[in-house]
């Protein structure tokens, strides 16, 4: 499993292994009862403290999207679509606040903003 680290990013290298992980759950390229690198594995090939793994993992955990299990590891749990939906939506959500934000920094008006996102969204719906 591939995860990409990045030093001259603000989020903290746990984060930014938990939101790769979740992401490769919610594109469907991790199903569910997929193993996961051992926290030792994955700290080695991406040249981080295993500490910072598993602080990763256990948010993973409470999160739901994975399961550990002592002697065993750690797997995919069987997420429940609705999780996957409420992940995006809190995505979603960070993307337009901070799109809020910059168009009312640029003095950009709601309704253009609408009208934006309603063609983001079309677009989108073409391509599939």
């Amino acid at each position: 499993m591939e995860i990409i680290i990045s030093s001259n990013r603000n989020k903290p290298i746990y984060e930014q292994i938990t939101s790769q992980i979740k992401g490769k759950i919610m594109s469907g390229e991790l199903q569910a009862g997929d193993p996961i690198p051992s926290m030792r594995a994955l700290a080695k090939s991406i040249q981080v403290s295993v500490i910072t793994v598993q602080k990763a993992y256990e948010d993973l955990q409470r999160d739901g999207f994975i399961e550990t299990t002592v002697g065993r590891g750690s797997f995919v749990s069987a997420v429940s679509q609705a999780l996957f939906q409420e992940e995006q939506q809190k995505q979603v959500e960070e993307h337009l606040r901070q799109a809020a934000e910059i168009a009312r920094a640029g003095g950009i008006k709601l309704e253009k903003m609408v009208e934006m996102l309603t063609i983001f969204y079309k677009e989108g719906n073409h391509e599939s």
